[in-house]
């Protein structure tokens, strides 16, 4: 007849089998704390590329909106923006957009020569206008465009 009550080995492992050893416990602790330090590290860079992506959109309007001001203006009157500066900036009618009080609109305008379009003393036909964004004194976007009398 076979003897049907456990032997030693098989009531020492008996215990172990109705749950989890302290072991594994931590070690499902470090890998849970891992995923969540990542998470968090990835959370912060995502933020700060976000923010670096929505200050570049705000140049790039404050740009343009000086591109369309100089656009209605007539060539001899650009002069008047010959190294101009705007804090708050402004819009393309001039008036000042208050909501974007940390960034500075600053314009630079030089007579051109047609031949190369590098910098004339002579009276030209052409200008360069030159248009940098700053956020809190740092250069965000810059761009540049040849404008002609007409």
């Amino acid at each position: 007849m076979y003897d049907i009550r456990p032997t030693k080995y098989e009531t020492r492992n008996a215990k172990y089998t109705a749950g989890f050893s302290l072991i594994e416990v931590l070690i499902a602790v470090v890998l849970v704390g891992l995923a969540v330090a990542a998470l968090v590290g990835a959370s912060r860079a995502f933020t700060i590329a976000n923010a670096s992506g929505a200050d570049l959109s705000t140049a790039e309007f404050l740009i343009e909106q000086i591109r369309e001001l100089t656009t209605l203006l007539s060539f001899d009157d650009l002069n008047g923006f010959a190294s101009a500066s705007f804090s708050p900036p402004i819009s393309a009618d001039g008036s000042p957009l208050n909501d974007f009080a940390g960034f500075t609109q600053q314009v630079t305008v030089e007579k051109v020569s047609a031949a190369n379009f590098e910098q004339a003393a002579d009276p030209s036909d052409f200008v360069r206008v030159t248009v940098r964004v700053l956020l809190n004194s740092r250069e965000i976007s810059s761009v540049r465009w040849i404008r002609a009398r007409y």
